[in-house]
């Protein structure tokens, strides 16, 4: 026999569903944020325009961020939460091939699926990372820190080839953002209009290949 299940109150029911219109508005404010903050920059941009661009009321954003420097820091934020999640994988215990090749296909795949994120990101480093700075000096180190010390331990043990651990992150960084940060020069020259999912895989399968082949593994 089932055990009975708790049935919730309508307040609850009404604070959860408030709870799920928040996160979907939020999400929809900062997919539109990323869109505008990559075509306008920091300094172009408008709480207007990313209203629009949401298909939101203007005094929406407000609510939910208060001022377009609020806003900016919740879509770099998201960006760089989203790209270090993937570095879950890398653990001491884990296949170094599959930990490196799942990372290298899931930044990829954003590159593919999120190009203005990237793009509001080099941004803010080409300028000097006013609003990252202090981020990245702290969270994103501690995170490299650790990270690489699991490589340095799988190189220890003969699990992979001598590499620069710390540098390797670096290489990575730049070899598969550089498919969203200057899609446009890439598909200029493989002679498309713009990149196309099969563009991504040939890329994805020599971005992994040559990486893993530098640190003595198998694709």
């Amino acid at each position: 026999m089932l055990a009975d299940t708790p049935l919730m109150s309508p307040e609850a029911l009404a604070e959860a569903s408030k709870g799920q219109i928040r996160q979907a508005n939020e999400a929809r404010i900062l997919e539109a944020a990323e869109g505008v903050f990559a075509r306008s920059g920091f300094g172009g941009a408008t709480m207007a325009a990313i209203a629009d661009e949401a298909e939101l009321p203007k005094a929406n954003l407000h609510y939910y961020f208060g001022n377009k420097q609020e806003l900016y820091r919740a879509v770099l934020a998201r960006t760089l939460k989203d790209w270090l999640a993937p570095t879950d994988g890398i653990r001491p215990e884990a296949d170094p091939a599959r930990a490196l090749g799942d990372y290298i296909r899931d930044k990829m795949r954003l590159s593919a699926q999120r190009p203005q994120a990237s793009k509001v990101f080099a941004n803010e480093l080409l300028h000097g990372a006013p609003v990252l700075r202090s981020l990245l000096a702290s969270e994103l180190r501690a995170l490299v820190e650790a990270k690489a010390a699991v490589i340095d331990g799988w190189i220890a043990e003969g699990r992979m080839a001598a590499v620069d651990s710390t540098h390797l992150f670096f290489t990575l960084w730049a070899a598969t953002q550089t498919y969203a940060d200057f899609d446009v020069q890439i598909a200029a020259v493989l002679g498309r209009e713009e990149l196309q999912a099969p563009d991504f895989e040939r890329a994805t399968a020599h971005v992994v290949s040559l990486l893993l082949r530098g640190c003595g593994l198998a694709a």
